[in-house]
């Protein structure tokens, strides 16, 4: 019982079992009576005893253990490790694993749980032996392995992989163009990668990409400095070479391709009708223009321009005229962005639930404008905001009644009243002053 921490969580946890079995439960001595076998009730010292609950029963408290104790269950006793093998209780887990000589019961038993996603933590054994032994692999994540290279992830891809929908390659910096082509050529079914950090990815991965995973929905390019407008072209199907493209794409990242400028945002509004989210950070070659080609993306709904030295107010009021479902925007460390794009927010922008704001040069009247307009806003960051003062504390603590989360970090302007009038809001449970200098 220790492994749920208290006896009270333990019976909670065995009352929403009787309740999914419909089962009456009373918490008392005689708690169990009901879940157990009627042989072993009599044979067990007492009524009640946890080793005689139902297969069933124990199934359904084993899924709420964290995944360390699920397998230390296992070991308990033949019947715990019969419950504990069931794929309930694995579902959704997924299993980090050192791909090394490994016991060969390995694979086999994360079958026989039902696991389908895994994170190789280090590798010194081929990733092949993994996709054959786990027949059923939904998502793989190598990220991080920097000894990946293009031999070991053809060798392990070049045969169709059915159920995998998802695979992560971040950081595994040696890995090229080739890698790309047998992932395009085998795994048509792919939804989700992650690239972030392959430096060696050229814009020839991405019309592979563009040829060969239609049903692709999520794309990471993160840092893939050789990206250039050519590439987006090819994904949005507005290049001659790749009339289609992956239409389909709902999020992407093109945070830090230095290569990307406004002719991509333009592609993207083209090609992409259902995109959700564009990260764009540390993309120094977006401007105003760009933005005013986001602004007819109506499905848009999250949008990163940190660190965006192109982009001004001016570019924020284009993004109020047209972004009206956008529920979070970042704009920290845009040096153009004033009060004035605050104006822009509270006209258009009445949806947000997040906004970034940190070292903007906005000041306490365009916090004001914000007010009236913005009530839905949970997550608020103007952090190195150093024209700020008590006063639009005030104000964010009067008005913003669903805000949760603050930061005012490094806001040299704002003194302990300032602070004192969020502390005095229960509904916001989080102030981030970790560089905040009171007077």
């Amino acid at each position: 019982m220790a492994l749920f921490h208290s006896e009270k969580r333990f019976h909670s946890i065995v009352a929403e079992a009787s309740s999914s079995t419909r089962l009456p439960y009373h918490n008392s001595p005689s708690s169990f009576s009901f879940l157990v076998s009627p042989i072993e009730a009599t044979t067990a010292r007492g009524t009640g005893h946890i080793s005689c609950l139902f297969p069933e029963i124990l199934t359904i408290i084993f899924s709420h253990l964290d995944v360390r104790d699920k397998g230390r269950v296992a070991r308990v006793c033949l019947a715990w490790k019969e419950a504990a093998y069931n794929k309930t209780v694995w579902k959704g887990v997924e299993a980090r694993l050192h791909l090394r000589r490994t016991h060969p019961a390995l694979f086999p038993s994360l079958v026989q749980r039902g696991i389908q996603r895994i994170q190789v933590v280090s590798v010194k054994r081929s990733v092949s032996d993994l996709v054959e032994g786990v027949p059923g692999l939904r998502s793989l994540n190598l990220s991080g392995c920097y000894n990946v290279t293009d031999v070991i992830m053809t060798h392990a891809l070049s045969h169709d992989l059915p159920s995998l929908v998802s695979l992560n390659l971040s950081l595994c910096k040696v890995i090229t163009d080739s890698t790309i082509a047998c992932i395009a050529g085998h795994q048509k079914q792919l939804q989700e990668l992650e690239l972030g950090g392959c430096a060696q990815i050229t814009t020839n991965a991405l019309l592979l990409l563009a040829c060969g995973l239609s049903n692709l929905r999520r794309l990471n390019l993160r840092s893939c400095c050789k990206i250039t407008d050519e590439g987006v072209a090819y994904l949005t199907g507005q290049s001659h070479t790749v009339p289609t493209g992956t239409a389909m794409l709902e999020h992407i990242v093109l945070q830090d391709c230095q290569k990307i400028t406004d002719v991509s945002l333009k592609y993207l509004s083209l090609g992409f009708s259902q995109l959700k989210s564009v990260n764009l950070s540390f993309c120094t070659g977006v401007t105003d223009s760009g933005l005013e080609c986001l602004s007819r993306m109506p499905s848009l709904q999250e949008l990163d321009l940190r660190a965006c030295d192109g982009i001004s107010d001016h570019g924020v009021g284009y993004l109020a005229e047209g972004l009206t479902r956008l529920s979070v925007l970042h704009l920290s460390f845009c040096d153009r962005i004033t009060d004035t794009a605050l104006l822009h927010i509270s006209h258009g922008l009445i949806h947000l639930t997040a906004l970034s704001l940190c070292d903007c040069s906005i000041s306490d009247e365009g916090i004001q404008h914000l007010i009236g307009s913005s009530q839905d806003i949970v997550k608020l960051n103007i952090g190195q905001c150093d024209r700020l003062t008590d006063a639009s504390l005030e104000l964010i603590a009067q008005n913003f009644t669903q805000l949760h989360t603050i930061d005012i970090y490094g806001c040299t302007r704002i003194t302990k009243l300032g602070v004192k009038h969020l502390r005095d809001q229960p509904h916001i449970s989080a102030i981030n002053m970790e560089l905040f200098a009171a007077s």
